[in-house]
């Protein structure tokens, strides 16, 4: 696996122990709907976290949530939409992303609670 596929790994399962020591209850990792792929399906207090994360090893080029495009908005709520559609959910989806910073100092992450709203 290449180094970048390692540190997104890292990431994501940093990312998981956050929101698991939050009180959130994890659904599915990785979930895929054609090209859309979310990172992290979670529930806490009837509401469903669609959780992109996004995992750098330094900020010189911005923050890691910069990076998070229109076009992978516009994919998470189609993913989304399936989802909620498949699983016949009727609670509030939010649209969260967690960024991790893996550098020299550690390792910092933040949680982005409606990072974007749904469109």
């Amino acid at each position: 696996m290449a180094a970048h596929n390692d540190l997104g790994k890292h990431g994501e399962d940093l990312a998981v122990d956050l929101l698991v020591k939050k009180g959130y209850r994890i659904l599915e990792r990785n979930w895929r709907h054609r090209k859309a792929e979310i990172d992290i399906l979670a529930t806490k207090d009837d509401v469903l976290a669609v959780v992109e994360v996004k995992t750098r090893s330094s900020n010189f080029y911005g923050n890691p949530e910069d990076f998070v495009t229109a076009k992978k908005i516009q994919l998470l709520v189609l993913a989304a939409d399936e989802y909620v559609q498949k699983n016949r959910l009727t609670q509030e989806v939010r649209f969260d992303v967690i960024r991790v910073l893996l550098d020299g100092n550690g390792q910092n992450l933040r949680h982005l609670e409606r990072a974007f709203l749904h469109f």
